[in-house]
């Protein structure tokens, strides 16, 4: 039977329904589906939600789609989006997402999913739809918003002055100031407004200053 079920779903992330669809003809499919949980074939990662086991999977399936399908509406952003783009050096473990909805935690059987609360302004704004192979699409933040977001997420410090954001980063969030040269100052103008964050037009005056001096100048 196992091997039925996985020649039937093609997919590595897949739904209740397809399930029960694999299942069809089978005397008892509720109690079917007990049995794969049972023998590791699936694993249930909510309810409603499945992947193949380590044995029966034939290719890496997506994390990100995962968090995507998980808690909705939503997209990845915050640390695991700044990882992702290459802004922070580390590996992320959880993987973060942000959401117009209350803020939700989610330890599962292939890891841990965050999902912060931001102001739906602020969230209709900044994210992209990244194609893998596969057919496993997910959205995810554009580096400016993963980094907007990152910024009004961490609570107290008052920063000032662009020169203070510049400290910021590097001391608090581990980026490279250097990293910040191919951002769109114009779109974290536009995340600053819907977050209404003094920090975010620091932020925005931080990236063209940086600009300006790969440029030579200083105007």
């Amino acid at each position: 039977m196992p091997i039925d079920v996985r020649d039937r779903i093609q997919a590595e992330v897949f739904d209740y329904q397809t399930l029960i669809d694999a299942l069809k003809g089978l005397a008892y499919p509720r109690n079917r589906i007990n049995g794969l949980l049972r023998q590791g074939v699936v694993l249930r990662v909510k309810k409603g939600l499945y992947v193949f086991g380590d044995r029966y999977r034939r290719r890496p399936y997506s994390k990100e789609l995962l968090a995507n399908l998980i808690y909705g509406p939503s997209y990845v952003s915050l640390d695991y989006a700044l990882a992702y783009h290459g802004l922070i050096p580390e590996r992320v473990e959880a993987l973060t997402s942000v959401t117009p909805n209350r803020s939700r935690r989610f330890a599962t059987p292939v890891g841990l999913f965050v999902f912060r609360q931001i102001p739906a302004r602020a969230y209709e704004v900044g994210a992209v739809r990244v194609e893998t192979e596969h057919q496993q699409a997910f959205l995810i933040a554009l580096p400016e918003k993963a980094l907007a977001d990152k910024i009004v997420s961490v609570r107290g410090g008052r920063i000032a002055s662009i020169a203070e954001m510049g400290r910021f980063l590097e001391a608090d969030l581990r980026v490279d100031v250097g990293a910040l040269r191919p951002l769109s100052a114009e779109r974290i103008d536009d995340y600053a407004a819907r977050y209404r964050s003094l920090k975010l037009r620091h932020l925005g005056g931080l990236v063209r200053r940086v600009q300006r001096s790969e440029n030579g100048g200083s105007r």
